[in-house]
């Protein structure tokens, strides 16, 4: 299976992974987001470690359980080879309807095929005010014409 774009990247061909990467994640599609994933993807996610495309896909289907209205953006932060690195952040709401902001990095390395072989992501958030979101779109992709990061200041 093979998910372009390919390694080597270039700035272009980067920035076109970041996006598909959070087009995928804003589907909140576990089974689809992790054919993204080799078989025997590696992650660090705060203090979980899921080890193969199944437990990344049983890790995705618990988060977006509970985390409601998620939405989020990623921004290219470097790339080189077959690694990228990204910034983003995204805004959900609990079971209480208590709303948050997490931010976080990531840092990916790609297989030849173009499928995630390691995701490391360093995350942290904060509780934030129903007037104080950013991102409200409706669910789904995130629309072109949308700010990014950057744009939104954050």
């Amino acid at each position: 299976m093979s998910r372009p774009p390919l390694p080597p990247f270039t700035e272009q061909t980067a920035r076109e992974k970041v996006r598909l990467a959070e087009d995928g994640w804003n589907s909140r599609d576990p089974a689809k987001v992790a054919l993204a994933y080799t078989e025997d993807t590696v992650w660090r996610n705060r203090v979980e470690f899921p080890r193969g495309r199944l437990q990344a896909e049983e890790f995705l289907t618990r988060k977006w359980s509970s985390e409601h209205q998620y939405r989020l953006i990623k921004e290219l932060w470097a790339f080189t080879g077959n690694r990228i690195a990204v910034r983003y952040a995204y805004e959900y709401n609990d079971d209480s309807g208590n709303w948050f902001r997490a931010y976080g990095n990531e840092n990916w390395e790609f297989d030849g095929e173009g499928l995630m072989r390691s995701r490391h992501a360093s995350i942290n958030e904060m509780p934030i005010g129903e007037e104080d979101r950013k991102f409200r779109w409706p669910l789904g992709r995130r629309p072109d014409d949308h700010p990014g990061l950057s744009a939104l200041g954050l």
